[in-house]
């Protein structure tokens, strides 16, 4: 995972164009960090192994940490500029965050019009459909979402956004309350 990370984000530095990633990638990388950990919790520190570790984790964030902000950037830019962004060439995560920011900059645009035309500007939310805002009110362990993504763990007054059907469940049992975004 190491060598695809790093064509990753070599590739993200070196084109000026978004670059295509695999779907799971984000996921395939939180599962390598995760392996980093446990293998670094059980070594140690000081021998050689658990010192090459630490360095490969060191690296592995900060290349993560590079390359999902050139991501955005170049996704944000995009987004501005209002050139489509090939779903293809964005992992799960980001195809959320984009439609996401589409919308946002529609309700920007929404708002210099109605002004511009003398109207009192309305701000309308758009949620993500099929999702809902939420108050945590228990502390829980990670749940799976209907979606079959990973949510949690949540403390008390986490503020989550889950799939509709698993917020309404959670909301039923009284370890939620629903959260009104206008």
């Amino acid at each position: 995972m190491y060598d695809e990370l790093f064509e990753a984000w070599r590739k993200e530095r070196e084109n000026v164009d978004l670059q295509s990633l695999p779907k799971d990638f984000y996921a395939r990388l939180a599962d390598y960090v995760r392996r980093i950990r446990e293998e670094r919790r059980m070594m140690d520190e000081e021998s050689l192994r658990g010192k090459l570790l630490q360095k490969e984790e060191e690296n592995v964030k900060k290349m993560i940490n590079d390359l999902v902000h050139m991501r955005y950037e170049k996704i944000a830019r995009l987004t501005v500029k209002k050139e489509i962004v090939s779903s293809t060439a964005l992992t799960e995560e980001e195809e959320n965050l984009y439609n996401g920011l589409s919308s946002q900059l529609e309700a920007y645009e929404n708002l210099i019009k109605d002004i511009l035309q003398g109207q009192r500007p309305k701000i309308k939310y758009s949620r993500i459909k099929g999702f809902l805002v939420v108050r945590i009110l228990k502390e829980m362990p990670q749940i799976v979402g209907v979606d079959m993504k990973v949510y949690g763990p949540f403390k008390p007054e986490d503020i989550a956004t889950l799939p509709e059907e698993n917020a309404k469940a959670l909301i039923k049992q009284g370890a939620a309350v629903e959260v009104n975004v206008l």
